[in-house]
């Protein structure tokens, strides 16, 4: 198959994506203009909105790090603290001349510029329509590897192996006691030309590893209990059947991979409090409750940092993190609808945070605060993107976390991102899914080089 990239060269966009791209900026600098002066002349209401917010903050540090009765006065300050912003919004509608049409017309300058932003980034997808037109590729042996417990029974539900059959599918059940990865080396002793994975995230590393490691392309069916890879591919987490089209007139997408040491993930690697208690016994069967039960101990006032060591971009000695996320491209954090999600899997950069303080209460504090936006202002707080990254311990071993699967690695280890090295067959709607996933990804310089009639560096899809 022939590769498509869906990059359009600067005359071929559109003047309808410049005149939206021309339209955000404008409605983006009138946003700002109006919240400054809203809060020039709302000053004593702002600093009340202030107080709520660090009331909230601390109730959620207070709900994540302590037992009960203290949890329960975390949960009150939370909803006090969110109380208290409302408040201040309304009085300050009150207070100020014609205030609710102000506010009116701050929600419109947002929703117009949101609106705006997001159409002028989505590239034009006809001709790309054009060149695929035609041009589908259908493997002659796929084979489809599933496991008929993940999801809570998700095979059998939706009656997968039923449609496998439907199309020319050979499938495989991973029963009780068999060894998944030579189940997938089987498949491709037996001729298969494309694996595909029916379950969870850590069972979808493994057998696109295998699909690598033989150059032939991979097919992820959204049959696992979250599935955040399909999810960031621009799958349907929702309809497995539907994922399986892509053994049908599929079209293939070159996206990136990660490895730590030699071991293959398609999502992220934790170290620190997530990996500690994905090591504990009871956490398959009882997520929340295993993790309500150990949070308070390993970020109360009393807990120490945990023994990790990091070097970032910049120089930066990094030492006792309480968290460290290596991610395969970066997720989004922060206040935002699409938050713990990538925008992109083609970005050709690890993504990293960690969180470093002298307590675990200092640690779920910059968490809490994280969730509002307001962790790029304390230095404790690492968020960067690389190509190959680092983690030592003085132990010469750490719990790690790899797409979900517990392990307990030696150290240092090592991160390495793979761009464009793993191929993965699509359903053809994928394509404008993907592209309107990194349309999120609103930025001043992006919706610059649009409105002069330049394409973003990150409009690029490689097919």
């Amino acid at each position: 198959m022939g590769r498509v990239h869906m990059a359009m060269t600067p005359s071929t966009v559109t003047a309808r994506r410049r005149l939206l791209a021309i339209l955000a900026l404008v409605a983006d600098l009138l946003l700002l203009v109006a919240v400054l002066a809203f809060l020039l002349r709302n000053g004593v209401q702002l600093v009340i909105a202030l107080m709520g917010l660090a009331i909230a903050v601390a109730g959620g540090w207070w709900m994540v790090t302590e037992k009960m009765p203290r949890r329960g006065f975390g949960v009150a300050g939370l909803v006090v603290g969110f109380l208290i912003i409302v408040l201040a919004i309304l009085n300050a509608a009150k207070t100020s001349e014609q205030g609710l049409v102000k506010i009116a017309v701050l929600a419109a300058l947002f929703a117009v510029a949101g609106v705006t932003s997001r159409a002028a980034l989505v590239p034009d997808l006809h001709a790309v329509d054009t060149r695929l037109a035609g041009d589908r590729w259908r493997p002659k042996h796929a084979v489809l590897i599933c496991n008929p417990w993940s999801g809570g029974g998700k095979v059998k539900k939706f009656g997968l192996l039923e449609r496998a059959r439907e199309l020319g599918v050979e499938t495989v059940l991973l029963d009780h006691g068999l060894d998944l990865e030579q189940l997938a080396r089987d498949a491709i002793a037996g001729g298969a030309d494309c694996l595909g994975m029916a379950g969870g995230d850590g069972s979808q590393a493994l057998v696109a590893s295998i699909a690598i490691e033989h150059n032939i392309p991979f097919v992820c069916v959204t049959a696992g209990t979250r599935n955040h890879f399909a999810l960031d591919l621009g799958l349907d987490r929702e309809d497995p059947r539907g994922s399986m089209d892509a053994f049908h007139d599929a079209v293939e997408r070159r996206i990136d991979y990660a490895t730590v040491g030699d071991r293959l993930f398609v999502n992220n690697v934790s170290l620190g409090v997530y990996a500690t208690i994905v090591q504990q016994d009871s956490y398959r069967d009882a997520k929340r409750e295993t993790s309500r039960a150990l949070l308070p101990e390993m970020l109360g006032s009393t807990a120490e940092p945990f023994d990790l060591q990091f070097t970032t971009p910049d120089g930066t000695e990094v030492d006792g993190a309480f968290l460290i996320m290596v991610s395969n491209n970066p997720y989004v954090l922060g206040p935002s609808v699409d938050v713990s999600q990538r925008r992109s899997l083609e970005t050709g950069t690890l993504g990293v945070f960690g969180v470093n303080a002298d307590s675990g209460a200092e640690a779920a504090r910059l968490m809490a605060a994280s969730a509002v936006g307001l962790h790029d202002l304390d230095p404790r707080w690492h968020e960067f993107t690389c190509g190959a990254f680092e983690v030592r311990s003085r132990a010469g071993s750490a719990f790690a976390g790899v797409d979900g699967e517990a392990l307990d690695m030696p150290t240092p280890l090592t991160f390495r991102i793979h761009p464009r090295g793993l191929r993965v067959l699509v359903p053809e709607s994928n394509l404008e899914i993907a592209a309107r996933r990194r349309a999120r990804n609103v930025s001043v310089g992006a919706l610059l080089a649009v409105a002069r009639g330049t394409t973003p560096v990150d409009e690029t899809v490689e097919v």
